[in-house]
């Protein structure tokens, strides 16, 4: 199986084009989903989360705005955030994985937000990096309902710059060139990744399609 890692920073339309890679037939587990799970009731975070952030529990699943606040500008209480969620993200990819891989999965994407900065970039037989110009970018971020320009960022702040992001990938998707282009290059590097000639660049071995 040929794993994917699909990252990008926030309003690069990173969501969007995962959903083209399950439209082109691959499998994509995300990050983000994996966090609100562990996050929900009976999730495997909310009583560590609790423990390390009193009050932010409500109806026994972790209230994202309580922790946000919580944390604030904090480098230290997200560090320790990072430490209770991180290995629980990654058993969870893990087991999404297998499970994958016993279904016959020919291609899995790997939709984490923070790939590069969590290491994840190992993990991978190649990085696939989403981009737009800056100005893309902010306009699509700022139009989110409650986002300000000092919470934007913030989040960039926690986050690779673009430019490095896209020096580290092995295919870049820019989706400010639209839908239908954002498609092809999709279309594109699930054909290029599953040619029996294709070489992993992470793993520097060809990297069979099943």
């Amino acid at each position: 199986m040929i794993v994917l890692g699909l990252t990008g920073s926030i309003g690069m339309g990173k969501s969007t084009t995962a959903e083209m890679f399950t439209e082109a037939g691959c499998y994509a587990w995300n990050a983000d989903a994996a966090v609100h799970r562990l996050y929900a009731p009976g999730g495997a975070a909310v009583e560590k989360v609790a423990e390390a952030f009193p009050g932010v529990v409500v109806d026994g699943a972790v209230d994202r705005d309580r922790l946000a606040a919580a944390l604030g500008a904090d480098a230290a209480a997200f560090r320790r955030l990072e430490a209770i969620v991180h290995p629980l993200v990654a058993a969870d990819r893990a087991e999404a994985l297998t499970a994958a891989a016993d279904r016959g999965v020919t291609v899995a994407v790997l939709d984490i937000p923070l790939l590069f900065e969590v290491g994840a970039d190992k993990l991978v037989d190649a990085v696939v990096v989403v981009t737009a110009d800056p100005e893309i970018q902010a306009a699509r971020v700022l139009a989110r309902p409650g986002m300000t320009r000092e919470r934007f960022e913030a989040i960039l702040a926690r986050q690779a710059p673009d430019p490095e992001k896209r020096a580290r990938a092995d295919f870049v998707i820019d989706t400010g060139r639209g839908l239908e282009a954002a498609r092809a290059e999709v279309e594109r590097i699930v054909r290029t990744v599953t040619d029996p000639s294709w070489i992993s660049p992470r793993r520097g071995f060809t990297s069979p399609a099943t």
